[in-house]
């Protein structure tokens, strides 16, 4: 699933390329993806919009439209957005098109449909998105020792699962808080409510440092971005531990392991993450 760093990647490559540009025509085929409204508001209320910038919160992308108006898109486990050419093969799994008016097209495919888009009107109340649920971002000064404590300081729950809970921080998924917490030195099945101050401490400062990073590591020109389809803009050079089982630990060479943690993989050394 792609996390926090791939959707910043998808909206850094994305957002100069459709701001000022207007939405001449609407294709919907795979209406399933649209969340809000039905497919025929959906697709009448995105005609004529005209994009003005797009942000992101946690995994979630918010295309902004100068009318106040927005279109709200996660992308799940296989979504992806792709700025094409009008004459580009599309995906097989494309399920929904915006026509632009420099003749290009914004589509969006996804294999597995577990993707949703979410069209909300300028002032409408966000009931639908789940957005509003998000806890900090990353990088939120606010994310300290203190606040992480004071969230899940008392909890019995995995910390590897506590990071996944989207609603005390946004954006980290299976394969960062692997890397986040093998760069704690926090052995992933720890309960919550046993770590230390000084582990609290470093987690406040590697959260955002890793995330960072790994954004960093992602860029990818714009060119390259459609040339593979959004497809290879991941960061598996760089990591050090999700996805390499069984291989030497970088720091100190024992043999990686693998373990289930609330029904996710995890992967860890057991010598530097006791």
């Amino acid at each position: 699933m792609p996390e926090l760093p791939e959707v910043e990647t998808v909206k850094r490559v994305i957002e100069p390329q459709i701001q000022g540009l207007s939405v001449i025509r609407v294709e919907a085929p795979g209406a399933g993806v649209i969340a809000h409204p039905d497919a025929g508001d959906f697709t009448r209320l995105l005609t004529g919009q005209v994009f003005s910038q797009i942000k992101r919160r946690g995994k979630f992308l918010e295309l902004c439209f100068t009318s106040g108006d927005r279109l709200v898109i996660h992308l799940r486990m296989t979504g992806c957005l792709l700025l094409t050419p009008a004459e580009m093969p599309a995906e097989k799994h494309t399920h929904v098109v915006l026509h632009l008016s420099d003749g290009r097209e914004l589509r969006f495919s996804d294999t597995r449909r577990f993707g949703r888009l979410w069209f909300l009107r300028k002032g409408e109340n966000d009931i639908y998105t789940g957005m509003e649920k998000l806890g900090l971002e990353p990088a939120d000064p606010a994310l300290s020792a203190g606040y992480l404590f004071s969230r899940l300081g008392k909890r019995r729950k995995a910390i590897k699962s506590c990071l996944l809970d989207q609603s005390i921080i946004a954006g980290i998924g299976n394969i960062y808080s692997d890397e986040i917490l093998f760069s704690a030195r926090i052995h992933p099945a720890r309960a919550a409510g046993s770590l230390s101050t000084e582990e609290w401490e470093r987690l406040a400062a590697l959260i955002p440092e890793r995330m960072s990073y790994f954004t960093e590591k992602n860029a990818i020109a714009a060119e390259d971005y459609l040339r593979t389809r959004g497809q290879d803009y991941r960061n598996t050079p760089f990591l050090q531990v999700y996805g390499h089982e069984g291989e030497p630990c970088p720091v100190c060479g024992s043999a990686l392991c693998r373990t289930i943690i609330g029904g996710r993989s995890s992967i860890y050394c057991p010598h530097c993450q006791k």
